[in-house]
């Protein structure tokens, strides 16, 4: 077995945070793939890298003396991933659709990354709701968008899914559904709900909701994730997003929970779309390549391990 980029990742994500399960969320996987990942590499170095607790994870010496080297390996990684390579330069102006959540949580860091690798294509990025995004692209007034895949419509765009952010359901610190082994969406409803709306979150709520039998007691709609998440922390109800918008703490400083659930909740996905019939520019080439090889050939290189 050799050292994968992934295990260094994964490593150097849990020993920052000091919990696989918060790694986890910060990474968009699941817990099971950062433990695997961990304890592979701890049988490649021969030694263990944390102390394990109730209260968390711990490096011990060799974990953090490996940490250093851990952060040399990366940094030389992104170093080179941030050159752009010299036998392509895609230029020319590219038009991004948007919606609120994947401008607010998601494309910032690959924006700037972008600028990095092709210095030459000039991005513009529009924020719109769905029905507005999908309506641009048909009318070529915008090149790809940026996307929850799921929520498209129209059967003339085109789609594929990068990854998909799992829903869990958000706590106030010391509730007690945090100390039970398995909540159900019927224990939810028996809670105060908050309720998000913005990205069409409510009828993707709902579907799921329905699909249990059950109705969430819904106290307040808001299209604000910040509201959601200062509710939740002040106790004044739950809520179930996705892992892609959550953070331990409210603007307040208080901390959230998550807690996953046994009824089927459909993930949020998290992709790139764009017209049938437009053809490909340099740019939009360039645009797709650098998230296919940040999403999904990872994705494929672990399938085959």
């Amino acid at each position: 077995m050799s050292l994968t980029l992934r295990q260094v990742r994964y490593f150097v994500a849990t020993a920052e945070i000091g919990q696989i399960s918060q790694a986890a969320i910060h990474l968009n996987i699941s817990q099971s793939a950062v433990t695997t990942a961990i304890k592979e590499l701890e049988a490649l170095l021969g030694t263990l890298l944390f102390s394990r607790s109730a209260q968390g994870m711990t490096l011990t010496d060799a974990g953090r003396h490996f940490l250093n080297r851990a952060y040399v390996i990366l940094r030389s990684v992104d170093d080179a991933l941030n050159s752009p390579l010299p036998d392509f330069r895609a230029s020319g102006l590219l038009r991004v659709a948007a919606s609120y959540t994947v401008i607010g949580y998601f494309l910032p860091h690959h924006l700037q990354r972008l600028d990095h690798w092709h210095p030459d294509v000039s991005i513009e990025v529009h924020e719109q709701e769905r029905q507005a995004i999908e309506q641009g692209l048909l009318e070529n007034r915008y090149d790809m968008a940026v996307v929850l895949t799921a929520n498209l419509t129209h059967p003339d765009i085109v789609s594929e899914t990068l990854f998909n952010s799992e829903r869990r359901l958000w706590l106030p610190s010391h509730h007690p559904l945090c100390e039970r082994s398995a909540v159900t969406l019927a224990d939810v409803a028996r809670e105060p709900y908050i309720l998000l709306t913005v990205d069409e979150a409510e009828q993707s709520a709902m579907r799921y909701w329905e699909q249990a039998g059950q109705q969430p007691s819904v106290r307040v709609r808001t299209s604000s994730v910040e509201a959601v998440r200062s509710m939740v922390a002040n106790g004044s109800g739950v809520a179930i997003l996705s892992d892609l918008v959550h953070r331990p703490w409210s603007l307040e400083g208080k901390r959230i929970e998550t807690v996953g659930l046994t009824d089927p909740v459909t993930p949020m996905s998290v992709g790139l779309a764009w017209h049938r019939e437009h053809a490909f520019t340099p740019a939009m080439q360039a645009f797709r390549d650098y998230f296919h090889d940040a999403f999904l050939t990872p994705q494929q290189l672990s399938a085959r391990r």
